[in-house]
């Protein structure tokens, strides 16, 4: 017991003695190498994830906590997560073993086609399915995504020009959050690939309608709108998951973010490239924007500084921003890459990195679920993990073109 003892107190000391010198070569590395170990570093704990799993049949990892891996089904919102890490990882790496772990777990997730009970599919099937169809052209992949969008159409209400994202209740008649902004990706993909526009109408009148009505006057954003059946109209305004109903949930502004975005890519419309960047200026310029870039879970959160960081929402905006810089013309697109990459450094730090073998083979640590429920907080999440791959593989294809500041 005593040379155990004395064995971990000189690996803690060497540690200990060694961070400094590691920080300090992080701060000098260039993007190009911040990307490299970073990406490396993800594909070696994927694959300590994906042999895990492997022997676990039907199961898909969501948190680590408590010393175990956690797992859901095919029906859990994040099933669709990992498979996506690993399909990005492949393509980074052309590996053929990441490929062969790609296609078992999105396997895993197709009996979710068939799902009408959720809005979460574009999540489930096109961070999937989506990403196995655009890196293999499988026809059967392209079919599942089909099937799947079918299934989302169920909750589509033309009246009220949004899809349904929870079930009604006593507090809500007809639920929609902001998450489903995220969704809208996978209708525009359908237009693209069958050429049919009633796809991406959809898509545009859920967003316009959610500017419309989750929006406030500063383009920070409410979770939760629930519309009146009869008269159409929004009849409460609330914020589920964050501290409260007026507070700044910091997940639901990094989701309208990049959906915003994303709807400006695939429509062109001004409107949501204006909506994007005013959201964008919102949290870059908020007063309780971390120096390090990665948000608390709530910006309103009663305890700032001494409460919990959301690594998910510092990932899912880095991705945004990423993008938003490529597509915005003005002088601000310089300002956008700046701050997505001053977050991926910051992501990729000892802070959030996770050691290789550490948390069950997550790749980040430190984000936060739902923190007023006890649940999933301070934790690895799948979908921090998808965000932040994404936007290191993002900022590799600028830097490949030429674009960002390489030292940075």
């Amino acid at each position: 017991m005593e040379m155990k003892f004395r064995k971990n107190l000189m690996l803690w000391l060497v540690s200990v003695l060694l961070l400094p010198v590691n920080m300090a070569a992080q701060e000098t590395e260039t993007l190009e190498q911040m990307i490299e170990r970073s990406m490396d570093r993800a594909v070696s704990q994927s694959l300590i994830m994906a042999k895990t799993l492997e022997g676990m049949p039907d199961l898909l990892p969501r948190t680590y906590e408590n010393g175990k891996l956690q797992t859901i089904h095919y029906n859990g919102w994040v099933s669709g997560f990992f498979p996506g890490v690993l399909w990005q990882l492949y393509e980074y790496t052309g590996d053929k073993e990441l490929r062969h772990y790609a296609e078992v777990m999105t396997e895993r997730v197709e009996p979710a086609k068939k799902m009408t009970s959720t809005h979460d599919l574009g999540f489930m099937l096109y961070c999937s399915f989506g990403q196995g169809y655009r890196l293999t052209g499988n026809k059967h992949y392209l079919d599942v995504i089909s099937e799947g969008t079918q299934s989302l159409l169920t909750r589509w209400n033309p009246k009220l020009g949004v899809i349904q994202s929870w079930g009604s209740n006593d507090r809500w008649q007809y639920p929609v959050i902001i998450d489903n902004m995220m969704n809208l990706e996978m209708l525009c993909f359908m237009t693209q690939e069958f050429s049919d526009r009633r796809y991406i109408r959809i898509a545009e009148k859920h967003a316009q309608t959610t500017i419309k009505n989750h929006y406030r006057p500063d383009y920070s954003c409410y979770h939760v709108v629930s519309y009146d059946t009869i008269n159409g109209q929004p009849h409460a305004k609330q914020t589920a998951q964050g501290w409260a109903d007026e507070s700044s949930w910091a997940r639901g502004q990094a989701w309208g973010l990049y959906g915003y975005t994303m709807m400006y890519r695939e429509t062109l419309n001004r409107q949501y490239l204006d909506q994007a960047c005013h959201i964008a200026d919102f949290l870059l310029h908020h007063p309780r924007m971390p120096k390090d870039k990665v948000p608390y879970w709530d910006y309103d959160a009663p305890d700032i500084p001494n409460t919990k960081r959301d690594a998910s929402a510092a990932a899912i905006m880095a991705s945004a921003l990423i993008e938003l810089s490529q597509l915005d013309s003005s002088d601000k697109a310089a300002e956008w890459l700046a701050f997505a990459e001053g977050q991926l450094r910051t992501l990729s730090s000892p802070e959030y990195l996770a050691e290789k073998g550490e948390i069950g083979g997550f790749i980040l640590k430190h984000s936060v679920g739902h923190f007023k429920a006890h649940s999933e907080v301070d934790v690895p999440l799948t979908y921090a993990d998808y965000y932040y791959v994404e936007a290191l593989m993002r900022l590799k294809q600028l830097l490949q073109k030429g674009e960002g500041e390489v030292n940075r």
